[in-house]
Formats: structure tokens, sequence, C-alpha cells
């Protein structure tokens, strides 16, 4: 990861013209995210096998292609799938390529269940799980692409409306107290892009964290932090 990404912005009033692009998180001890990849292939029966010259780079996108094909077969998704691409979700530190495993829980288990986990992960998690629950929720904007795809068993029967703003209060508040609470760099790098600074998107009681998240951020040595602040305090 790193360098940046094209944005067009307004003439003259001093932030630069582009945005800084999200900087890999530090590795975890060991690597849970290939233990997820396992349990991908595994629970969902993928047709995929990790032949001998295969890095982990090369894996990962062999099973999240296998991962979007199960997705076009609209085959049932077993129930215990749900955690299961959850935490590949979570784990995988690419946040453009998370999205396969975030786009097939929605579809597969509802919108609203894939965000409820997603605010646990962020509020009861550890900093890893909490910086790549926040890597996810960006792509729980996702539109529902495969209507029959469904899990097996009791958890499949969604008859629920897809509400698109299921869970974004409670997620924006919970982040907005995570930032501010929390100074795992890596955490608050991957919530501030997706987080409302204006005190009109919270209540009245948590206006004060909006001021303190913005000073935090454009106080902090991470160049990152302080270049992302600007244009969303601006935008």
């Amino acid at each position: 990861m790193g360098g940046y990404e094209a944005q067009e912005t307004s003439e003259g009033d001093g932030v630069p013209d582009f945005l800084m692009a999200l900087p890999a998180p530090e590795a975890p001890d060991g690597d849970p995210f290939e233990r997820c990849l396992v349990d991908v292939v595994r629970v969902l029966g993928l047709d995929v096998v990790r032949g001998s010259g295969i890095d982990d780079y090369e894996w990962g996108h062999f099973v999240r292609a296998a991962l979007r094909e199960a997705c076009k077969q609209e085959a049932p998704f077993p129930e215990q799938s749900f955690e299961v691409l959850l935490r590949a979700a979570v784990h995988d530190t690419d946040p453009s390529f998370n999205r396969w495993f975030v786009e097939a829980a929605l579809n597969g288990f509802g919108r609203g269940r894939v965000r409820s986990r997603l605010i646990g992960y962020l509020r009861t998690g550890t900093d890893v799980e909490r910086a790549g629950a926040a890597r996810a929720w960006y792509w729980t904007a996702l539109p529902l692409d495969h209507p029959h795809l469904r899990a097996a068993g009791p958890g499949g029967d969604r008859t629920e409306p897809d509400d698109g703003a299921v869970g974004v209060r409670e997620w924006n508040e919970a982040a907005l107290r995570e930032f501010v609470d929390n100074e795992d760099l890596d955490v608050r790098r991957c919530i501030l892009p997706g987080l409302p600074l204006r005190p009109s998107a919270y209540p009245a009681q948590l206006h004060r964290l909006v001021e303190e998240a913005v000073a935090i951020a454009r106080s902090h040595p991470d160049p990152y932090l302080q270049h992302r602040v600007e244009h969303q305090v601006r935008g």
C-alpha cells in the first residue's frame, strides 16, 4: 500500500488536490488471514487447492475468485460461514480486496447482521480486529447483487427489507469514541476516512468528541491523519 489517490478539490483552499492512500498496517504476530482463508475454503467447500510455488498473495486471490464464483452460483451458504467470512474480511489487510468477503456475507446473511457483527468487532475486538472492522465497514454499503443467495437453515430466512441506513448511526458513534479513546495508530488510520466530522451527524452530547477527534488528527505526528482530517473537515 502507499502512494496517493486522485481527488478533485477547489482551488486556493490550501489543501493538496490528492488523497493519501491508507498506509499498510503493521503485520500482526502469526498470520491470522492465512488461517481465515483455509477456513473459508473448508466451510464453503470452495473448489480451489493451493499448489506448490503459490505464495500467500496469489493464494488469497485464488480464494477470493473462488468465493466470487460461489456467489454467482447462489448455492446456499452454511450458517457457520457467516463468522468465517466476517473474520476473513476483518483480517484481510487489503482495503480493496476485503470487499469480496464482505459482499458474500451481505448477500448471504443480510446487511443488518453483517453491520451488527462489525460493530461488535469495533467495540470488543483486538486492535487488529478493530482496524480490520473499519476497513470492512466501507463495503457494507454495496448493493445486494445476488438476491437468491441465502444461508442454509434458519439463518437464511431473510424476509426483512434491505435498509441501507441500518446500523450507521450506531457505527458512527462507536467509531467516534474509538478514534478518540484508542491511541493505536492503525485503528485511528482505518477509522478516520469513514468518520463523519460534522457535529450535526451526532447527538448533542457527542459534539465535544467531534471537536476532540479533529484536534487529535490535526496535532498527531502521523502525516496520514493530518492529511485526511483537512479533507474531511473541508468537505
